[in-house]
Formats: structure tokens, C-alpha cells, sequence
């Protein structure tokens, strides 16, 4: 009976206590003394890993670049982290609309076909087209142009995109004279090894592809093409802390800092 009486007020005592502590309206502190710290949102960023200036991969296999540079900035001062993870070009925007990567800054040109699948940011730099050749070659622009020339480009730029429109559909260019790779170091190695007779490029990336190489630019189209970050349709909010950082960035000296370390100015 004591045993029975007993065990009834400690199971009261019990309650009683439950209930004071849920009256004070007070919770738990985090164990060992851990405050609760909102998480920074992490975004993947896919880029072209042989894309210099702009995006490439060291021997350590690290990511540099302008746009490498840039995004880093802009995450640090918008309050984000980041992950750059290399994609194959033609591949890289069904891979940012299938959730795998949630932006590409890696100088991709915004263009009307482009912005029927994701949303663009502001533009960030305008560059043309150029064309290069072998040291020992004959072949002129004017060669190229009247469509007399096997020509190298990446597969999914807008280099290739231009040759098609400009050379193969309009009837001057054999649809077998426009060569394509999965990358543009492969369009350098064919070039030097006089396999094709020219490669097109966005400028500033085809001048560091060749440097050092038995080849040279021999003429630019202006295409004044925009570069610009690109978005999911859906992640407006994304697009607008973007949009902001890269206004930011613009008109920051860091921006001029930039352009002069990667030979942009």
C-alpha cells in the first residue's frame, strides 16, 4: 500500500513539473550551448571548364577565371555560398533546367533561341567573333567568308551557331566543311595539326586558346554579343539577387581589378 501511494505522488510530482515548465512559455536551450545560425543558401554554378579567360580548371584542378572570380565576389557581398561544378556546353542548359545546377556564368551569349528555355541577368561584356588561322596557311578571311575553308568550332557556341546561319544555310559553305568538338582545345589541336583550315571563337577566349601555338587570329565579325548569367525561368528571386550583384560588382574598382588580371581591358 505505502509502495502504491508512493509511486502515485512521485508520478503527480512529475506532472506538476511538466506543467509549470510549459506555463513559463520557456524552451530548451541547444545542447552544449549551440545557437541556431540561419544557413547561407548554396548554389551550384556550371561553367565551361576550358573556357579561359573566363572559366577554367588549373593542374591542381582548381576554378579561376573572370566569371569564377566574379560570382565569388558577388556571393560574399550578397551572402551566399557557391560551388562551381564543369559541365559539357551542350549540355549545360538542359542541366541547369533538370535542377543540376542552379546557374551558368561562363561567358554565355544571350540569345533569343537561349531565352525561349532559361532567363537571362544583365549583361556583363559584349565580345565579338574572330577567326583564326595556321602561321603557314594561305587562307584569308575573304577565303572564309566566301565559304572556301573548313572551319572548327565547339559544338553548342555561337561560334558554330554563326557559321551555320551565316555560311552553311545560305548555300556558301558545305554542310561538311563545319567541323564541331565537344571542346575548343580539341579545335586548337586539329588547327595546329592543319586538319581543319580556320576555328572560330568569342576573341578573348580564342586569343589565350592559340597563345604560344603556330596559329594567329587573321580577322573578328562583330556579332556584339552580351554575355550574362543564366536562370531558371522559375528562380525569379535568384535572378534578381544576381542582377543586383552583378550591378554591384560593375561599379566596384574590384571590376577594373579583374578585367586588367585577365587581359580584358
Amino acid at each position: 500500500m505505502k509502495r502504491i501511494l508512493w509511486c502515485v505522488l512521485c508520478i503527480a510530482a512529475v506532472m506538476l513539473g511538466a506543467c509549470i515548465a510549459g506555463c513559463t512559455g520557456s524552451e530548451a536551450a541547444p545542447a552544449d550551448g549551440q545557437a541556431t545560425v540561419e544557413e547561407r543558401p548554396l548554389y551550384i554554378v556550371g561553367v565551361d571548364g576550358e573556357y579561359p579567360p573566363y572559366t577554367y580548371i588549373d593542374k591542381e584542378g582548381k576554378f579561376h577565371g573572370l566569371d569564377v572570380d566574379s560570382i565569388r565576389w558577388i556571393a560574399e557581398k550578397k551572402g551566399f555560398d557557391v560551388e562551381i561544378q564543369a559541365i559539357a556546353w551542350d549540355g549545360i542548359i538542359p542541366a541547369l533546367n533538370a535542377g543540376k545546377i542552379d546557374m551558368v556564368y561562363s561567358g554565355m551569349t544571350i540569345t533569343d533561341e537561349r531565352k525561349e528555355k532559361v532567363s537571362f541577368s544583365i549583361p556583363y561584356m559584349i565580345i565579338n567573333q574572330s577567326f583564326a588561322v595556321h602561321d603557314e596557311s594561305e587562307v584569308t578571311l575573304d577565303d572564309i567568308m566566301a565559304g572556301n575553308a573548313v572551319i572548327g568550332a565547339q559544338r553548342g557556341t555561337t561560334g558554330a551557331f554563326w557559321v551555320e546561319e551565316n555560311l552553311v544555310e545560305t548555300g556558301l559553305m558545305p554542310e561538311e566543311n563545319l567541323k564541331l568538338y565537344d571542346n575548343f582545345p580539341l579545335v586548337v589541336t586539329d588547327l595546329g595539326n592543319k586538319r581543319i583550315d580556320a576555328s572560330i571563337y568569342d576573341r578573348p577566349p580564342h586569343m589565350k586558346a592559340i597563345e604560344g601555338k603556330p596559329l594567329h587570329i587573321i580577322g573578328e565579325i562583330y556579332t556584339g554579343e552580351e554575355y550574362g548569367v543564366a536562370i531558371r525561368k522559375e528562380d525569379t528571386a535568384l535572378l534578381a539577387t544576381i542582377n543586383d550583384g552583378l550591378t554591384m560588382l560593375m561599379n566596384d574598382p574590384y571590376w577594373d581589378e579583374l578585367l586588367v588580371q585577365y587581359e580584358m581591358n
